[in-house]
Order: C-alpha cells, then structure tokens, then sequence
C-alpha cells in the first residue's frame, strides 16, 4: 500500500505526510510545473503543465488497495475504478455510492458558469476539517491493513 497525492493546490500535504510517516507508508506527490514542491520524506513527481497531465500520472502509478488524495471528482472517479481508497482534502471519503452524485455537481456547476453564471468558492479551511482529514485517512490506512492481512 502506498499514498499518492495529487499535490497542486492540497492544503493537507503536510498532514498526510505525517500520518504515512507514523504508519511507515510509502507517499509520493504529484505536482505540475506551475505548483513544484519538495518534502522531506517523500517522493515527488513534476510532470508537465497542462490538462490533467498530474491527474493521469497518479491513476497510472495506482494499485488496488492504494490510497489517492484529490479534491478533484474525475480523478477520484478514475482512481476508484482502479480499486483505490480515495480520500478528499477535507476527509469525505470517495465510493461508488456517492461518486456519481459528486460528478453530477460538478457538471451542473460547470454548465452555470458556461452560461455567465457565478458559484460560490469554498468557506475559509478549519481546524475541523484538517481534523477529519486526518481521522478519514487513519481509518482508510487501517482499513487497508485489515484487507491486506498485516
């Protein structure tokens, strides 16, 4: 089992980073170009700039049983079908049962800003959700550990 993050823009890196050390998990980040970044104890992989070029890295290097960081739908939806726990930055864990209801949203909220319309960005992070980002991926870890016998 490892942890794969998809690193632009993440406000938990640290957090995760953290937990892997404390369980002895392999953690490699994933960035762009644009969002470089270097982290003790762990393994970094700049790809190119462009669309989804981080995004198809991290579902190349997946393996099942591997837990995915993303606070993107479609990325998790693809890591999904790979048979990866998938976790968002604020601890919703991703399944097949709400996937597509997540997916839905966001086609709905690009449609409104295709036709001129405004959506409301997130509320500033909190401490609550750093701490439910941090209990999702221990459970997630342990879960895995369970699964896998060790």
């Amino acid at each position: 089992m490892k942890i794969i993050i998809d690193a632009d823009a993440c406000p938990v890196v640290d957090i995760a980073l953290s937990v892997a050390k404390e369980h002895g998990i392999e953690c490699t980040l994933i960035c762009d170009t644009a969002h470089v970044m270097q982290r003790e104890g762990c393994n970094t992989i700049t790809v190119d700039k462009g669309a989804d070029s981080a995004d198809f890295r991290l579902v190349n290097m997946l393996e099942s049983g591997d837990i995915a960081i993303t606070q993107d739908y479609g990325l998790a939806a693809m890591c999904l079908s790979k048979k990866a726990n998938v976790l968002n930055q604020n601890g919703l864990i991703y399944t097949d049962k709400n996937i597509e209801q997540l997916l839905f949203t966001r086609y709905v909220g690009k449609k409104v800003r295709a036709a001129g319309g405004r959506m409301k960005g997130p509320p500033k992070r909190t401490h609550e959700q750093d701490e439910n980002f941090q209990k999702a991926l221990i459970s997630l870890i342990e879960k895995a550990k369970r699964t896998q016998g060790t």
